[in-house]
């Protein structure tokens, strides 16, 4: 071996021998301290403020997230990071606001996201048509005419249309009479679509004699408001049966129906022209069931007098603005019936077919004054009952 290459293989030897290896290894360890201290003098940088992260800078803006919150404070570095002076950190301090970081990036992301959906109203306040007919839908009637039959049901709904905050059906439904059994979802799949200020109204006039209706109407809403159209029972009973004639043709007279054994002294009750006109009878049954403030009693004569007092009447029950004024009318002098104006500004006006102002047939004065005293009792105890005096003779 030459000289150059013996010294270094004795040099090693001696190394060995005085445990020279145990210095390379102090070596080593000074050298990661230094790397690690260099590491701590970044972290206390302006880079790494705690200031940047404190909770007076980002929970402002992460109030919109509640709960997630709670979460990061468990990994936020606050005042305590601020400054090395203040003590000797973990390893898992200093890695935090590594975390911190992508975490706030995070969400500030989402929220600046969540921000741009969110919808600006509206300087002006506008609301596009698009959104008003996204409320458009089949509602069940919160109103329903229930009779009675030939007292002016018709007329009332007609006029009522006008509004334009009600909306009605267009047949009669007979839905808690004939088809209750076919469900709620039929009945209003048969109602029309309306916005949700505006009022669902259907008439049915049997449902006012048919025992069973109350209490379905009072199940599918409480708070259902009724509209009773009453008109003199006799003047009634033979309106009716003037419309029953002029439908079948041939049909047993007036007199041969509605009295027994063609005595004038024994009314036929059970013929259900004569029954419709116990009022009181009737009423009795739903009053069992609805309060009398949620039942309106229309005066049928005066529907058609004075249409525009009975209209206030009613506009005002419904909770409606009284858009439907005595201006909208105008009398049909051939009919003798009322017709209304859709607008104030309208020459035309819409009447009623020519069923209304029909011609009834006279009856002799004994049958019309037997009718009159058949009645009277009845009618005496349907004004006590509904507080107003109809005034029938």
């Amino acid at each position: 071996m030459d000289m150059w290459g013996f010294i270094p293989y004795r040099t090693f030897r001696n190394c060995r021998k005085k445990s020279c290896y145990q210095g390379l290894l102090i070596v080593s360890l000074l050298l990661t301290l230094s790397i690690l201290s260099f590491n701590t003098h970044l972290l206390t940088q302006d880079l790494w403020s705690s200031s940047r992260y404190s909770g007076e800078n980002l929970y402002p803006k992460l109030s919109d997230f509640g709960h997630h919150n709670r979460n990061l404070q468990n990994i936020l570095p606050f005042e305590s990071t601020r400054s090395h002076h203040q003590g000797k950190h973990d390893q898992r301090t200093r890695k935090s606001p590594n975390k911190a970081d992508k975490l706030a990036t995070n969400w500030n992301m989402t929220l600046t996201s969540k921000l741009s959906q969110a919808k600006v109203p509206s300087e002006r306040g506008e609301d596009t048509l698009g959104e008003k007919e996204r409320g458009r839908k089949r509602r069940l009637p919160q109103a329903i005419i229930i009779g009675v039959k030939k007292g002016g049901t018709r007329a009332l709904l007609e006029f009522l249309r006008v509004h334009p905050d009600v909306l009605a059906t267009g047949p009669e439904p007979h839905f808690f009479d004939k088809h209750y059994h076919r469900g709620l979802e039929w009945y209003r799949d048969l109602m029309p679509e309306t916005l949700p200020h505006q009022m669902t109204i259907e008439k049915t006039p049997s449902y006012f004699i048919t025992k069973e209706v109350p209490s379905r109407v009072y199940k599918m809403s409480n708070s259902t408001k009724l509209i009773l159209v009453v008109r003199n029972p006799v003047t009634r009973a033979i309106s009716d049966y003037t419309q029953i004639l002029s439908k079948h043709g041939k049909i047993k007279s007036f007199q041969s129906s509605a009295f027994l054994h063609n005595d004038t002294n024994k009314i036929n009750s059970s013929w259900m022209v004569i029954r419709i006109g116990l009022y009181v009878k009737h009423l009795e049954n739903w009053l069992s069931v609805f309060p009398r403030k949620q039942i309106h009693f229309v005066h049928g004569e005066n529907l058609v007098t004075n249409p525009g007092e009975e209209m206030r009447k009613v506009q005002e029950f419904l909770g409606l603005q009284p858009l439907i004024t005595e201006e909208h009318f105008f009398m049909n002098k051939t009919r003798g019936f009322p017709c209304i104006r859709k607008t104030l500004n309208s020459k035309r006006g819409h009447c009623l077919d020519e069923s209304k102002g029909r011609k009834h047939p006279t009856l002799p004065a004994k049958v019309i004054s037997s009718l009159r005293r058949f009645y009277r009792p009845f009618n005496a105890k349907f004004y006590q009952m509904t507080n107003i005096n109809f005034h029938w003779t």
